[in-house]
């Protein structure tokens, strides 16, 4: 007796030792009230789709109100079929445990933990006190269940505890995991998918539903057998959901993997600056991992999705083709300048190399063959080579960037910044800047007709060769025309893209006036003061020349690409929202910029962009440009819809490796397609018939008269006979002077009744 006793004070002693910290302080009931738990902070696209998140622990909170009550049911029957009835310790549970568990040895008898001591643990985790860790933890969480049981409702508990319980893959709270394992919001699961993420409670990795389908399926029959023993469902229901196979749809949220991962790392660096102008001018501390923040963007999922889709389709399509047109004589097979370069620049060489081995040594080294992770256009991404393999293979990827953004506004609606993310993380939409070639063009273009050029100029096609230009001698790509007595409009010689002509345009209108139009139109990269910039010798980012072309799409004005309207915190409280931005002026008239989409109408229905008809039948109203830079190393197209302007490049991130051919390079074949086959999937969607059916605003009648004419000449006989052929000239870069002599008037001559007959 004198034993029990002795036994029964300590066990006081050490339950009141627990109570007032002696063993580390307890959470008072103010603290419980203030709960604060890390959240994952969402990013949201236009229709507060979810698009990824950022997390420290992925968890995102719902109330109790969106939990389904076959959940709750299940959650209740298998965890604590006593819940409503007890106070936060189930004593009767605990007795069984003692009898069955310790004194009889039985492990079916399960655990004494009560759902409210379990959010305990999920909130506060447990401490290691030695032998004493598993004692000191449970009397910690029988004491902090009943300060919650007095504190919040057993509606209030339950959530708190779907919330903060974690499941399988690190995936915090059921909101996440339903996300995870079904692509659905907590309030959708079906009886068979709640049972399915309770089970997984008993053991999240054992019973992970996409690990372990047989034996998470099975685990769900249990917990529904508890739900029929608990008569929360009957027999019936039971069977009936016993025979539906399993079948999740997962869906995981990280840095890498999901839709629009360049995208996400976009918005990311974006908050944390967003961010910490807030905290430092309005004393806050929110955190982008922790504080459960929405972040609401422009872009559309689905458009997204089809911009992906359409890259993925295409690019694994041009791979091969490219890598076929090299063959055996590939740069990355051949070139040993280009890869000793790159062997230089690997951690392991340089550390080799610090260790003194011989250059020859290394390369012993690099040439040993293991398996390794790398990108392909096949399933499988581990392969098998050497550290020098893997560098060649790595080398020979061609990338890509896409971006659709919305011109009147200039919101960001698809962007795509490279192949993979994971492999390749260099961001070639708003990172990279190349030259950007023909797509030049109609900035040229537009500055002559803004200043006094009129539509049915005609200009020769010859090749001049600039002789205060070291000898330079722009040439026309491919098969067009080289005939010196042949003229073309200014119309035809945007749409066949006329390398010749464009530079004699800008030579007409002056390279200082051609770059400050651009500037207007947004182009703040820097443009060399050469002739061949008419021909996009220039560098420029794929954001920037965007933004130039909303122009040419929103009556002249130049609307600059944005992705976030608005931040809240988890409350719904407004922190960031993006002010309303006045329209911008006018950077060309509207005559202007009627002519231009008609010109580049002809690009897509005639011109070099005409397999948009004819190879992918595409019947929307669009106009646009192809573009190719030098030695084909960079292909372009930019097309532009009255609601949407569209932009895609392809090229390898090594400036040294370029197409081996025009026809496989060019941007009409490397990078249309991108936009080709985006376009082909939103026209089956109804949801974008408001985007895929608008029409340009018809011109007026003095544009129309403006571009009637014929679209290319030839001398006639005697001007043949007579005509000095100049092969040879100065480029005039006198553009002060030429600004002195400003034409009489903007559209002077679209009152006039002749036509002026050449320029040259």
């Amino acid at each position: 007796m004198k034993a029990a006793l002795a036994g029964l004070l300590l066990l006081v002693l050490f339950w009141f030792s627990v109570y007032i910290g002696l063993w580390g302080k307890l959470p008072t009931k103010a603290d419980l009230k203030d709960i604060k738990q890390a959240e994952a902070s969402l990013l949201l696209d236009v229709d507060s789709e979810l698009l990824g998140k950022y997390f420290i622990f992925d968890r995102q909170v719902v109330s109790y109100n969106e939990l389904p009550k076959h959940l709750v049911d299940a959650l209740v029957a298998t965890e604590d079929s006593r819940f409503y009835e007890h106070g936060g310790v189930d004593y009767m549970s605990l007795l069984r445990v003692f009898f069955k568990s310790i004194l009889m040895q039985d492990t079916s008898s399960g655990g004494g933990s009560t759902i409210s001591q379990q959010l305990a643990k999920n909130i506060y985790g447990r401490e290691r006190h030695g032998w004493f860790t598993m004692p000191v933890n449970k009397v910690k969480e029988m004491l902090l269940a009943r300060r919650f049981e007095s504190m919040y409702s057993k509606q209030d508990i339950i959530a708190l505890y779907l919330n903060t319980v974690p499941f399988s893959e690190n995936v915090f709270g059921i909101e996440s995991a339903s996300q995870r394992f079904f692509s659905k919001k907590t309030s959708e699961l079906n009886l068979s998918e709640s049972a399915t993420l309770v089970g997984t409670l008993k053991a999240p990795h054992g019973y992970n539903p996409r690990l372990f389908p047989e034996r998470s399926q099975l685990r769900r029959d249990v917990v529904l057998q508890q739900m029929v023993k608990a008569q929360y469902i009957d027999d019936t229901l039971k069977k009936k959901t016993n025979a539906e196979p399993l079948e999740t749809k997962y869906q995981k949220f990280n840095h890498t993997d999901g839709v629009a991962p360049y995208f996400r790392e976009k918005i990311r660096l974006e908050v944390k600056t967003l961010l910490d102008s807030l905290n430092t001018t309005n004393d806050t501390e929110f955190d982008l991992y922790k504080d459960g923040l929405k972040i609401h963007t422009t872009l559309d999922i689905n458009m997204q999705r089809y911009a992906e889709h359409a890259m993925q389709q295409h690019m694994k399509t041009l791979q091969k083709q490219f890598e076929n047109a090299y063959g055996k004589n590939a740069p990355w097979l051949k070139n040993n300048a280009l890869i000793e370069k790159e062997i230089k620049n690997l951690p392991l060489y340089k550390k080799l190399k610090k260790q003194k081995l011989s250059d020859e040594a290394i390369l012993d080294s690099l040439n040993v063959k293991t398996k390794y992770t790398g990108f392909s256009w096949d399933e499988t991404d581990v392969l098998e080579g050497s550290i020098l393999d893997s560098l060649k293979h790595a080398i020979k990827f061609l990338n890509t960037g896409f971006v659709a953004v919305e011109p009147q506004t200039g919101a960001i609606k698809a962007y795509v910044g490279g192949i993979d993310f994971e492999h390749f993380k260099f961001d070639h939409v708003s990172v990279a800047k190349r030259q950007v070639g023909s797509t030049f063009k109609p900035i040229v273009y537009a500055t002559a007709l803004e200043n006094g050029v009129e539509p049915c100029s005609y200009y020769s096609v010859k090749e001049v060769t600039y002789t205060n230009q070291k000898n330079w001698t722009p040439t026309n790509g491919g098969k067009q025309e080289t005939d010196r007595h042949l003229n073309y409009s200014i119309e035809k010689a945007l749409s066949e893209s006329i390398n010749t002509i464009a530079v004699k345009v800008l030579e007409d209108v002056g390279i200082h006036t051609v770059i400050d139009q651009a500037k207007k139109m947004g182009i703040t990269a820097d443009l060399p003061e050469v002739p061949s910039l008419a021909l996009g010798t220039a560098e420029i980012s794929m954001l920037e020349l965007i933004r130039a072309y909303t122009s040419f799409a929103n009556e002249g004005r130049v609307s600059q690409p944005f992705y976030i309207t608005k931040i809240e915190d988890k409350f719904g409280t407004i922190i960031y929202e993006r002010e309303v931005i006045e329209a911008s002026p006018e950077v060309f008239s509207n005559d202007t910029q009627q002519l231009m989409v008609e010109m580049m109408k002809s690009t897509i229905n005639s011109g070099t962009a005409v397999r948009m008809r004819s190879k992918y039948g595409l019947k929307n109203d669009l106009a646009g440009k192809t573009g190719t830079t030098q030695n084909n190393k960079d292909g372009w197209f930019l097309g532009i819809s009255p609601k949407l302007v569209m932009l895609s490049w392809v090229g390898n991130d090594d400036h040294r490796i370029g197409f081996s051919n025009t026809g496989i390079g060019q941007g009409a074949n490397s990078a249309l397609p991108i936009v080709a086959l985006f376009l082909q999937q939103m026209n089956r969607d109804p949801e974008f018939n408001s985007i895929t059916k608008a029409r340009f605003e018809p011109p007026s009648e003095a544009i129309k008269n403006a571009l009637a004419c014929e679209t290319e000449k030839r001398d006639g006989f005697l001007k043949r006979l007579f005509k000095k052929d100049q092969k040879e000239r100065e480029f005039d870069t006198a553009s002060e002077e030429k600004d002195k002599k400003k034409k009489k008037g903007l559209f002077g001559f679209l009152k006039k009744k002749e036509k002026k007959d050449d320029n040259e």
